[in-house]
């Protein structure tokens, strides 16, 4: 946080931007990425014990694998930030206001895309699941783009010095973990509801059977 940038502490300034929400490359950037390589590993654990039951379903839990992988990418190598200022750019206006980190606009429009097109998908899924995945879905957009708004609204108005700024990043980075926690759980609960006992093990090569045994039974 800038707040504390004026600290003559020098512990201060070393130890801080270590756990600074509003930073990059620290420790919550890397908790976000393991919390979504874990859910990637979860969905993908799904999709295999799916395809050994024949489920309907099993692209879908497959592309959520893929998608929580590609948002892991995202978080360490901030893809979507770059989009703010060709966006801005074609934008050409002076004023953004919430959309002043304009990555929301496309940010925007793929959550729609998406939410579309696993909506028969959420239907299908257990009561107790698909609520417990609106809430995390809920907070992690409500986080990620919600607060965005905000503060990219905040941000061309007074600048992203000063405490309020820096606590409108740290709603908006703490909603997204909270949202990927709850999601976690979701799935958690959705394996060992649905498939009992679970048992993974190292990958290996099978000499009699020409393919990858998938490391993952019940």
């Amino acid at each position: 946080m800038q707040f504390f940038q004026g600290s003559d502490n020098d512990y201060v300034k070393t130890l801080f931007p270590l756990f600074d929400l509003d930073e990059e490359y620290n420790v919550p950037t890397y908790f976000s990425v393991m919390l979504m390589i874990f859910a990637a590993l979860l969905l993908a654990a799904i999709a295999i014990l799916a395809g050994k039951r024949q489920h309907s379903d099993i692209s879908k839990w497959a592309l959520l694998a893929a998608g929580f992988l590609c948002m892991a990418y995202d978080e360490v190598f901030m893809v979507h930030e770059r989009l703010i200022h060709p966006i801005r750019a074609i934008w050409g206006k002076s004023s953004l206001g919430i959309f002043y980190y304009a990555w929301v606009i496309p940010g925007v429009a793929l959550v729609f895309f998406l939410g579309l097109f696993f909506l028969k998908f959420l239907l299908r899924l257990p009561k107790s699941t698909r609520f417990t995945f609106i809430a995390a879905a809920s907070l992690y957009l409500g986080g990620s783009i919600g607060f965005e708004f905000i503060g990219g609204w905040y941000a061309e108005l007074n600048g992203t010095a000063g405490l309020t700024y820096n606590a409108i990043t740290t709603l908006e980075e703490s909603l997204e973990m909270a949202g990927l926690i709850v999601f976690i759980d979701a799935l958690l609960a959705y394996l060992v509801g649905n498939f009992g006992e679970i048992k993974f093990r190292p990958l290996r090569w099978s000499e009699e059977k020409p393919n990858f045994d998938p490391g993952v039974s019940v």
